[in-house]
């Protein structure tokens, strides 16, 4: 898979790492994937309800150690 765009949001806590990604996001082109790194919890949720809203789509989602990754292509 072809990633434009890494979003490095370890360490933030809710809601930080979603400010992030809207703000990436917004500088990627339809069709575009961003990859994003988080390491708060609730992002495991939070995250897919906010593509989800927004129209954009999860390709994947994978947990390695404490990150949990998520790639997400640009609606």
């Amino acid at each position: 898979m072809e990633v434009n765009l890494v979003l490095d949001a370890k360490g933030l806590s809710c809601p930080m790492p979603i400010v992030r990604i809207k703000k990436a996001m917004d500088a990627l082109q339809p069709g575009e994937i961003l990859e994003v790194l988080a390491t708060d919890k609730g992002a495991s949720s939070d995250i897919p309800a906010w593509t989800k809203s927004r129209g954009h789509q999860i390709l994947d989602q994978t947990i390695e150690g404490d990150v949990i990754k998520f790639f997400i292509k640009k609606r």
